[in-house]
């Protein structure tokens, strides 16, 4: 297979589910369509070593993660920043909610982990952590939203 046609079928595969992973942990829809663009464009570039890659897919969710990160800081020194964005669109609110409160570290984890289904693994060398911080990362946050989800349940 050529190198064009390896990467267009690792873009077909790929690129949604990594949208969904960005957009779920920065939480701005634009922003991740930005990223992961980017993110492809940089792995097209570099295909030829990142094509033979364990996880592509974690090399692409962490270049469009530092650039979506970059240009964070970036609007964040603009005189008017924008309203924040809306919440994505997930079938269980309260769950959304809950997710969506953890802090930054400890989504992303999430995220990569339910939502992308990424061993543990892959998640350590996607974030550049251990693998025994993403273990406890992910246990504090299934505690916290265990919590969240209870006292959901509770009130209503």
């Amino acid at each position: 297979m050529t190198r064009a046609a390896d990467f267009d079928e690792f873009y077909r595969r790929e690129r949604a589910a990594l949208y969904r992973a960005l957009a779920l942990t920065v939480r701005d829809p634009d922003v991740a369509t930005e990223a992961v663009d980017e993110a492809m464009v940089r792995a097209y570039q570099n295909w030829w070593r990142i094509g033979g890659y364990d996880n592509p897919a974690g090399w692409v969710y962490r270049v469009a993660l530092n650039w979506s990160i970059s240009r964070a800081r970036r609007r964040r020194r603009e005189l008017w920043p924008e309203p924040p964005p809306p919440e994505p669109d997930c079938a269980d609110s309260v769950l959304a909610a809950a997710v969506a409160a953890l802090p930054d570290k400890q989504r992303a984890v999430v995220v990569l982990r339910f939502h992308m289904d990424w061993s543990l693994d892959q998640i350590a060398a996607a974030l550049r952590i251990p693998t025994g911080t993403v273990k406890s990362r992910l246990h504090r946050s299934l505690a916290t939203l265990r919590s969240e989800l209870e006292d959901a349940r509770r009130e209503s």
